[in-house]
């Protein structure tokens, strides 16, 4: 769970109104984070109550055995679980998808009253199956097939972007770009990266103290955000256009632009919206409607379509208390059709089958672990040990980045 994450579950009120913080903000938010997280997402609310069984026209799988065995790191095949690390020091990886890196963070101060939430990075080796610090980076996107990734440097925005050869930890070369970049994704075919694009650091912190004397570093709450726009660059050989995004008051800070399914059109988190907190654009610039088969995604669960694109993951819904099950849609309607284990979706493993968060068992606080999950199944299997809450609110303790295999 992510800081911009924890701030929404805190505020969603005031982030939704778009009003500043009330007297005993800070007091609030620091009674939140001692409460120690207790629903999953801040804007993915909790799953309904009951357990249901899986709906017609979805046929249930067989429940009874999962197969756990060793896999080799990038051939897309087989399990590879550690239950018992947390962060994972060996490799984590499940059919289609791996643990390509994760980054802890923690806010640093730049004055008194000003901060940056700063990331650090540790890389999977797809030569050793191991991950290993790199703390030279302040962003990471890795390519599907998880044998590079596009970095920026360390100070924000950016004006140059490494494409980082992950086996032998050198920068193969630069893409120079214009104007200032935050934030990096690849297209779904790996061969396009889209560059988001600021007029200052992305994950700008300001200090807040409450009437208690209680002190916190959170983002700003004011839809402010100096994003700019994006580049659509090529991979290959770097080329590509910027093109201008308007502001809007309902963005905060950090709202980087990942690609749809095919390519053709970019899209980013809002709050409040109406289309599953999602606005896409054209490779424009200009605001368009969502594309059928992602219309009722949400911007917020990074699993979103599966392979083959008639799965929708969806998150916990607004009413329920149960964190333990996620709705799995009709993309096109809306409609569910099921529900499966799992507090947070991050990654499709195959057709039925997905990575998420869990919370572990008997756990009163939110402490979840990664987790394989199957459609009509009520199996959990582990895939790492379990995340501990960051010793402050705005720490992160460790948040994975998941990318394709492919042989």
């Amino acid at each position: 769970m992510n800081v911009d994450e924890l701030v929404r579950d805190a505020l969603r009120e005031q982030a939704a109104e778009l009003t500043a913080p009330g007297p005993g903000f800070a007091d609030r938010v620091l009674a939140a984070r001692r409460r120690r997280r207790v629903r999953g997402l801040a804007t993915v609310a909790a799953a309904t109550a009951a357990v249901v069984a899986v709906a017609v026209g979805v046929p249930l799988l067989d429940t009874g055995k999962e197969d756990v065995r060793p896999a080799s790191v990038l051939d897309g095949r087989g399990v590879s679980a550690h239950p018992d690390q947390s962060p994972p020091r060996d490799l984590i990886a499940a059919g289609r998808s791996v643990l390509a890196a994760y980054y802890r963070a923690e806010a640093v101060a730049r004055s008194a009253d000003e901060g940056v939430l700063t990331r650090t990075y540790w890389l999977l080796d797809p030569e050793t199956g191991t991950y290993g610090k790199d703390d030279r980076w302040s962003f990471v996107a890795v390519a599907p097939g998880a044998r590079t990734a596009a970095v920026l440097e360390r100070k924000l925005p950016a004006r140059r972007i490494g494409i980082l050869d992950l086996a032998t930890g050198r920068v193969d070369r630069w893409i120079t770009t214009d104007r200032g970049v935050g934030g990096l994704a690849y297209s779904h075919d790996g061969g396009r990266l889209v560059a988001t694009t600021y007029g200052e650091h992305p994950d700008l912190l300001e200090r807040t103290e409450g009437s208690s004397g209680a002190v916190a570093w959170l983002p700003p709450f004011d839809g402010d955000s100096s994003r700019s726009g994006f580049y659509v660059l090529d991979v290959a050989d770097g080329r590509g256009d910027w093109s201008p995004v308007a502001a809007r008051p309902d963005i905060n800070g950090r709202q980087d632009f990942a690609f749809s399914r095919d390519g053709r059109l970019v899209y980013s988190q809002v709050i409040g919206g109406k289309d599953g907190l999602q606005q896409f654009h054209d490779l424009a610039g200009n605001t368009v409607p969502a594309p059928a088969n992602e219309r009722h995604l949400r911007s917020d669960v990074s699993a979103r379509l599966s392979p083959d694109g008639k799965l929708a993951a969806l998150g916990l819904t607004a009413e329920a208390k149960d964190t333990s099950w996620s709705s799995i849609r009709d993309p096109r309607t809306g409609e569910e059709v099921t529900r499966v284990r799992g507090a947070q979706l991050l990654a499709w493993v195959d057709d039925r089958r997905l990575i998420a968060w869990e919370r572990a068992p008997g756990s009163k606080e939110y402490r979840p672990r990664l987790v394989l999950v199957t459609i009509g199944s009520e199996k959990a299997v582990p895939l790492s040990g379990v995340r501990e809450p960051g010793e402050a609110f705005e720490t992160v303790e460790w948040e994975p980045v998941f990318a394709e295999r492919r042989s």
